[in-house]
């Protein structure tokens, strides 16, 4: 038996590398003085604790992304952009609230894709006065015209309660508890939604 599973493995490491996806941590905001590094940087942290996937960090201030058909703009980032967004299974997105809505530089890299967003699994986290709570529902509605299926569950940090002078991420308990919740659902849906693709 000893012999039989080092040539074909075991059922349970089979099992293993079944379940670790790649989950990308969009940062969406490109703005100097954002926040969003820091969330991203402490949902990650929680995220890892977890071993269940892999999770990696992509900033789109790393891309050039110039306004989709700005006529001249140099848009090389666009390959890089596409090739990160394709190799993940699941995203958690990380959104600010600016003026109601998600911030214009998340949209147009939303737009920028199309099937590299298909039939993945995504979850949100926000911030803002209100917990970000109207970008993130604007947010849902741009997920679903790209197939992206967002769970549930979803952490609101407040400016007001979550960051100290509102500019260092200070959580409350609560929120680590929801950001893994929010990954208990992410994690299956972006399993079930591996198998439509391949």
């Amino acid at each position: 038996m000893g012999i039989f599973n080092r040539l074909f493995g075991t059922k349970k490491e089979e099992e293993t590398t079944m379940t670790k996806l790649n989950i990308g941590i969009i940062l969406g905001s490109t703005r100097e003085g954002r926040l969003s590094p820091q969330v991203g940087n402490w949902v990650k942290e929680l995220a890892d604790k977890r071993g269940d996937a892999n999770y990696t960090i992509i900033d789109i201030a790393d891309y050039k992304l110039p306004l989709l058909g700005e006529s001249g703009a140099d848009a090389s980032g666009a390959a890089a952009w596409s090739e990160a967004v394709a190799a993940q299974d699941g995203f958690v997105f990380i959104v600010q609230e600016y003026n109601h809505s998600i911030t214009g530089a998340l949209k147009n890299a939303l737009d920028y894709l199309r099937v590299e967003w298909n039939n993945k699994a995504a979850g949100i986290v926000s911030y803002g006065s209100v917990g970000g709570a109207r970008a993130a529902e604007h947010l849902r509605g741009i997920l679903g015209e790209l197939l992206v299926a967002d769970v549930r569950v979803h952490p609101a940090l407040s400016l007001f309660t979550d960051f100290e002078n509102g500019a260092e991420l200070k959580p409350a308990p609560v929120q680590a508890d929801s950001v893994n919740q929010m990954l208990d659902q992410v994690i299956p849906w972006a399993t079930a939604l591996k198998t439509i693709r391949q």
